[in-house]
This record gives C-alpha cells, sequence and structure tokens, in this order.
C-alpha cells in the first residue's frame, strides 16, 4: 500500500523529469537570509489606502494571498472597484538568485501532497503575502464601472493596503447562495457584508456583459485528492461558485486594464492569448454532431451560446464537451506586442488587450508585468527589453507546459492511491474517450478517470457500469472492465 509519502516522492521525480526546480539554492536561502521583513518604501506617491474595506478570498488552504479587492458605489448606480495586487518586486529584485529560482521555474507546481513553491514560503505566505491584519505595498489598479456594469475607466498606481478580513470561496459562496451564514472573518468587520454583496452584483454584471461578447464558459475537470494523515480519504472535483466568479470576474478585468494600461505608456508586454482555433472547422463539424450549425468562420459568439445549450441539455457530460474544445482551440501562451501592433487577443475570454498580472507570488510572467507596471507608474525606463521579453514569453509558455504536465500526472497518481484498496468494487461511469491508445471512462463518483479494457468499444457517451481491475499508483495508471 502507498501513501503520502510515496507521491511526494513521485511529485518530486516528475518535476525533476521536466527540468523543474524542487527545492532551493544556497544562494536563494542566504539572499533570504538578509531580507528583515515585509518592504518598506518612502516614495510620496504611494497612496495610503489601509483604511478601505479591503478582503482576500481564495482556496481555504491558501497562503500565498496575491490580491484584495474593495468596491466604492455612487449613487447613480456606478462602482469603483479597486484590485490590490502584492508588489512582490519590492522584496525580489530582478536578477537577483530568488528571481533567477523563480524565473527558471516559471511558476509554482500544485500537487495533491506536496506544492513546489516559485518563491521561498517566507516570502510567498509571509513577506510578500496580502495577509489578514497587515500593512503591505501594493500595485493598485482602480476601475469604474457603470451601474450595467461596463467598465468606463481606469488608473493604475501604487498604494499601502490592509488586508481587513481573510475569506474562503466555499464558505463566502454558501453566504452568498444563502446556505450558510455570514464568514465570521467577514463578520466582524463592520460594512463588510455589504462590500461582499456589492462586489458580487458587479461581478454577475461583468459575466453576463463578457458572455453575451462571447467570453467562453468552460467547465474544467481537475479532481484534487483530500488527505487524512498519510492516507487520501476522498478524490473532490472543484465546483464552479458564486465566490470563484466574483474573483474571476474582477480579476478579468483587471488584467485587461493593465495591458490597456502598459499599451498606453508605449512599452512593449508580455500578453497572455489564445489565438484563433486553427482548427475551428473541426469545432463545426463537432457541434454538427449534435444537431447545431457554427459560422465557417471562428466566432466565439456563436461557440458560446453552443456551449451554453449543451450545458442546459446535458450537464453530466459537459466537462467531456469542454475538454474536447479545449484541445481543439489549443492552449494558452505567453506573447510579446509592442505598442501600436494589433492585438492577437484571447478567444476564449474575447478580450482583445489581455496579460497575466494579478498572481505574482504564483508565476513568474504576473512578476515581470508588476515591474513593467510600476516603471510604467513612475515613468522610468522599463526594466526589460523587447528581446528580453521575447525570450521570457517563449520560455514561461514552456514551463506552463511542464507544470501543467507535472500536475496532470500527479492527479492520477492520487487517484491510484485512493482506489488500492478498492480493487473488484464497481462504480457507475461514463465512456469519455476512444484513442488508438484504449477506451476511457470517468466515474460519477468519485470523479476518477480510468481506461476502460473492453473488446468492443461502447459509444462515447455511453453510461455503464465498470469493476476496478488495476491500480499503479507509480505510473498513474487506473483500468476498469465493464462489470458484469
Amino acid at each position: 500500500m502507498h501513501h503520502r509519502a510515496d507521491l511526494i516522492r513521485i511529485a518530486t521525480e516528475a518535476m525533476q523529469e521536466r527540468q523543474l526546480l524542487t527545492g532551493f539554492s544556497p544562494q536563494v536561502l542566504q539572499e533570504l537570509a538578509h531580507i528583515p521583513g515585509p518592504a518598506q518604501d518612502s516614495d510620496a506617491t504611494i497612496r495610503d489606502l489601509r483604511a478601505l474595506l479591503w478582503c482576500s478570498i481564495d482556496n481555504d488552504d491558501s497562503l500565498d494571498l496575491d490580491q484584495l479587492t474593495c468596491i466604492e458605489m455612487h449613487e447613480d448606480g456606478s462602482s469603483r472597484m479597486y484590485v490590490a495586487v502584492a508588489d512582490v518586486d519590492a522584496l525580489v529584485k530582478k536578477g537577483s538568485a530568488i528571481d533567477d529560482h523563480a524565473r527558471t521555474n516559471g511558476a509554482t507546481v500544485y500537487t495533491s501532497a506536496c506544492i513546489f513553491s516559485m518563491l521561498p514560503e517566507r516570502l510567498s505566505t509571509d513577506l510578500t503575502s496580502l495577509n489578514g491584519g497587515v500593512d503591505r505595498l501594493a500595485v493598485v489598479t482602480e476601475m469604474v464601472f457603470s451601474a450595467h456594469g461596463e467598465l468606463e475607466r481606469f488608473q493604475v498606481y501604487r498604494a499601502r493596503v490592509h488586508n481587513q478580513a481573510k475569506l474562503a470561496y466555499d464558505a463566502v459562496a454558501l453566504w452568498l447562495d444563502g446556505a450558510g451564514a455570514l464568514p465570521l472573518a467577514a463578520a466582524q468587520v463592520p460594512g463588510m457584508e455589504q462590500q461582499l454583496q456589492q462586489q458580487d452584483a458587479l461581478a454577475q454584471k461583468i459575466r453576463l456583459l463578457r458572455h453575451t461578447k462571447g467570453s467562453l464558459e468552460l467547465e474544467t475537470f481537475q479532481p484534487r485528492a483530500e488527505f487524512e494523515g498519510e492516507m487520501v480519504v476522498a478524490i473532490t472535483q472543484q465546483v464552479q461558485n458564486r465566490a470563484r466568479q466574483l474573483i474571476e470576474e474582477i480579476m478579468i478585468a483587471t488584467n485587461h486594464c493593465n495591458a490597456r494600461f502598459l499599451a498606453h505608456t508605449g512599452v512593449s508586454s508580455i500578453r497572455r492569448v489564445v489565438r484563433s482555433p486553427e482548427r475551428w472547422l473541426r469545432i463545426v463539424e463537432l457541434a454538427r454532431q449534435y444537431g447545431e450549425a457554427l459560422p465557417p468562420e471562428p466566432s466565439s459568439r456563436a461557440l458560446e451560446a453552443f456551449l451554453a445549450r449543451r450545458h442546459l441539455a446535458d450537464p453530466l457530460r459537459f466537462a467531456d464537451l469542454s475538454l474536447v474544445v479545449v484541445k481543439l482551440m489549443g492552449s494558452g501562451e505567453y506573447v510579446v506586442e509592442a505598442p501600436g501592433e494589433l492585438a492577437i487577443g484571447h478567444f476564449g475570454l474575447a478580450v482583445r488587450d489581455y496579460t497575466h498580472s494579478t498572481a505574482p507570488n504564483r508565476r513568474f510572467p504576473d512578476l515581470v508585468t508588476s515591474r513593467l507596471l510600476k516603471a510604467a507608474i513612475q515613468r522610468t525606463e522599463p526594466p526589460y527589453s523587447a528581446h528580453e521579453l521575447g525570450a521570457l514569453a517563449q520560455h514561461c509558455t514552456r514551463q506552463e507546459d511542464s507544470a501543467r504536465k507535472v500536475e496532470r500526472r500527479m492527479r492520477k497518481s492520487d487517484a491510484a492511491l485512493f482506489l488500492e484498496p478498492r480493487i473488484g468494487q464497481e462504480f457507475k461511469a461514463i465512456v469519455t474517450g476512444n484513442s488508438p491508445k484504449g477506451l476511457w471512462v470517468r466515474l460519477l463518483e468519485p470523479p476518477i478517470e480510468g481506461k476502460l479494457l473492453a473488446s468492443s468499444a461502447p459509444p462515447i457517451g455511453t453510461q455503464l457500469e465498470v469493476r476496478l481491475v488495476l491500480t499503479d499508483v507509480e505510473r498513474g495508471f487506473i483500468d476498469f472492465v465493464i462489470a458484469a
């Protein structure tokens, strides 16, 4: 029988196979030891926004808090949304050993058994994290929205902030849905209840507008192992709820504004793009199989309408349809765009100007963008040349792909460990794939995928009973047969 320690070993080996760093060098630790505390800066242009009703909303176990939000409502129904993003650059300087480590990996790699942090935890979960009850430096994007949720104007500047309430997605979502109490951390701050209600209302307006413009609503299959001690006790699928939507919508708006801000200041920047699908005709054929007609030229608006109808008609199989669409669209990538160039845009979000800027504790492109924003705010020379940015964009795209492969690999081993003592048990499943490598099924509960060993191929989408016959934690293999 395998345990959590085995998953940590397997994850470490998977990282090393992808040339990703699994520990911090003596040089990094030496630099870290010489950082006395949180960043201090006497720049007179840094605004003092510590009195605002800032809050963070993240996963229950998140300690690397990158952003805070706060809203002010106006009498005409318009609103002013503030988003504060941790000023990681204030402590992690370009070219330092800590920066070199972060650049090498490109992002924090999350596995259920362990986390391979992009930055040392003393930074990412403490000194550069926007933790509750402490003062921190931040880069703030201030956005004004109309009463209908349309972005009217924005500005970007540096500020000092103070997180008044550290909150978690699931608890906030239960409260927003009327199924739970207001979280204690929010209830203890006068005015925070109204804050959350107003932020949620704005996020839902923005969300509606995005989808009318063609932003795609896709459902990803990312099960997560839950532990008690050394044992995996459950595999759960993350649910998209109102609190996650709140943060998602506000961060998309922030990334859009930051991309536009850098373009307006005349500097090259790293953009996050999803290109117009080259395999659009295959997406058209996919829709035809469902009796739907899509236009011959790529249209995110038409694709979103098709997806919305399929989600309503068959929610059970929507995650599998989403996966096929994502593969046909192609993955996101980082590119450099110079001022005046026609932006490639993000097909999935239906926006032209988009960057990654809201998670500098977790993603290196966001740290690069933070440095570009600060230089633009201070009207100083950009810290990166266009050539440097081009090399970084390619590198970060490659490293993101490597990190995703490690995370996918470990989800398979997590599931195999959970099912290890259940050989011979039967489960309800759906056939999700048929390829030269074999047939694939997804269990309805727990949410786990595996290979189906069968002499004939049931059609994709077929529901059936399967029996577990093999688990291989080391390789992440799970095999089923059709139950008699």
